[in-house]
């Protein structure tokens, strides 16, 4: 089952909270931007209410929640309503794929990311944007996560576990950035970002979808 009960219930805390910390937000999107194809056809997986996928150029997104869904609409995204397991989605539809702090919340990354592969064309890439689960923030949020009506439920991944992931759904040629070198109530400026991985809380990978691999991903599938 999707994960979507806390977004359904508090969309108006999920807005605020990039409010309350627009310069992690805007950080974040910086990060994304160093690695993003901008010219090519794109869809968000977990596109949520908008927030990225409007400012990044995305015109496509996928989310689980209606109520999400229908906020992600109303700034000009258009949506389709489904879980990253399954992809409504055609083979070789997109020229990349990006996922927001969205693997925390999927029910079997493994498949959501075969999947993924299927839906893009021949060397296409995936972008995963997700808070390392051993950075400053990532630990913070994991012990206190039964606190937090949004990451109650989440599962928090680590970046050699993401790269595996990836690797084991033919993904290929990683490149990372990671930013937000500051607990969050301390950043009140756009942080840098740099390349690789261990100082930085929100990490984000790119990854190329690897050739001859879509007759094993078919048969994984079925």
């Amino acid at each position: 089952m999707p994960r979507i009960e806390p977004f359904e219930r508090h969309l108006a805390e999920y807005e605020q909270w990039f409010e309350n910390n627009r310069w992690a937000y805007f950080s974040e999107l910086e990060a994304i931007k160093r690695l993003l194809p901008f010219k090519e056809k794109g869809v968000e997986i977990g596109v949520g209410s908008g927030l990225f996928a409007k400012p990044l150029g995305i015109k496509i997104g996928l989310e689980p929640s209606p109520k999400m869904a229908e906020m992600a609409r109303k700034r000009g995204i258009k949506v389709v309503e489904g879980v990253a397991e399954k992809l409504p989605f055609e083979d070789e539809t997109f020229n990349f794929a990006l996922m927001v702090t969205t693997i925390c919340f999927l029910d079997d990354v493994g498949k959501s990311l075969l999947e993924t592969n299927r839906i893009l064309k021949s060397e296409g890439h995936i972008l995963i944007g997700f808070v390392d689960r051993e950075s400053p923030i990532g630990q913070q949020y994991e012990k206190n996560k039964e606190k937090n009506v949004f990451y109650r439920l989440a599962t928090f991944y680590s970046v050699p576990e993401v790269i595996l992931f990836l690797q084991n759904a033919g993904f290929s040629d990683f490149a990372i950035r990671q930013t937000l070198f500051k607990p969050l109530d301390q950043i009140n400026a756009l942080e840098p970002v740099e390349e690789g991985y261990g100082k930085g809380s929100f990490i984000v990978i790119r990854a190329k979808k690897r050739k001859n691999i879509e007759r094993r991903i078919s048969s994984d599938l079925k």
